[in-house]
């Protein structure tokens, strides 16, 4: 069955160690900011590393926008995604490290200084662009790994708790700037978190997976 999703995991099963994912199904609606919660070893990270390609189901199916990616290998699944803490290139400038996902597609010299340039703009971030990594603050980091993640125009965006490193204040403000920068370019996001005020600032739907199992799905309201 294929659905009008962005992204679209059927049936999968996936197992290391002792931990297992089985029979998971979740229908994430195409232009829709969704997180998922639960408790540490829940299977959050497992689940968007295997959306991600990082990780590979023993059986099922995963869509985005409807075709199987499944088999894909991560570089053909146009998938922007941000891991924890948001690594960074530390030899390279803040603006050569936004340009690395253009870079490695091949794009062109001119249409990698428009996309940049727009990522920059749409981030507050001009200012940054001649610095190194190593003297950005926490906030200023996950700021940069999204402008890389966004610079290629992926299909679909995916969010390892991408401010739980970073204080408070930040993070209130980070996670109004995710909401903004979602409802502006309209792009599908999975953002996974352990934290519940997150959701007032940036979700549709919420789910909840505990021990690999995904218990309940409910909007932000509920």
């Amino acid at each position: 069955m294929v659905v009008d999703g962005g992204i679209e995991l059927e049936g999968v099963f996936f197992q290391i160690g002792n931990f297992t994912i089985d029979n998971l199904s979740l229908v994430i609606r195409k232009g829709e900011y969704f997180v998922l919660m639960g408790p540490n070893g829940a299977g959050k990270t497992v689940l968007i590393k295997l959306i991600a390609g990082l990780l590979r189901p023993e059986s099922g199916v995963i869509r985005i926008h409807g075709i199987s990616v499944t088999e894909l290998p991560p570089w053909e699944r146009n998938i922007g995604y941000v891991p924890q803490e948001g690594i960074l290139f530390p030899n390279r400038t803040v603006r050569r490290n936004i340009e690395f996902g253009l870079e490695v597609r091949r794009v062109d010299k001119h249409t990698i200084r428009q996309e940049v340039e727009w990522v920059a703009a749409l981030l507050n971030i001009e200012h940054l662009m001649d610095r190194m990594p190593q003297g950005l603050s926490g906030g200023e980091r996950q700021k940069v790994s999204l402008a890389r993640a966004l610079a290629f125009k992926p299909s679909v965006l995916l969010l390892d708790e991408p401010v739980s490193a970073i204080d408070e204040e930040t993070r209130d403000n980070l996670c109004q700037d995710l909401r903004s920068i979602q409802r502006e370019t309209g792009i599908t996001t999975l953002h996974i978190s352990h934290n519940r005020k997150e959701i007032d600032f940036v979700a549709d739907r919420v789910g909840i997976i505990v021990g690999g199992k995904l218990q309940d799905i409910r909007t932000r309201s509920c």
